[in-house]
């Protein structure tokens, strides 16, 4: 699986597991509604300090994002984020 679309699918799941909206979690990570959007769908991709204020917004560090992500790019079939 292709990591822009691995992050997508684990920040879509962290989101929802943290029962936030888009638009809360945006507005916590001091980015735009949209661009989470994007960043959902594997349009677009985070540099490096978005990484770091959406982990921040969900409570979790940075590093468990990126791992998350790595679970997804080699086993896509485990879809469940823990």
């Amino acid at each position: 699986m292709d990591p822009a679309v691995a992050f997508g699918k684990v920040l879509r799941a962290v989101r929802k597991e943290a029962r936030l909206s888009q638009e809360q979690l945006a507005l916590s990570a001091g980015v735009e509604r949209n661009f989470v959007s994007l960043i959902e769908r594997g349009i677009n991709q985070p540099t490096i300090r978005v990484v770091f204020k959406l982990a921040e917004a969900l409570n979790m560090s940075p590093a468990r994002l990126v791992e998350l992500t790595e679970q997804q790019v080699k086993f896509p079939q485990e879809a469940a984020v823990q």
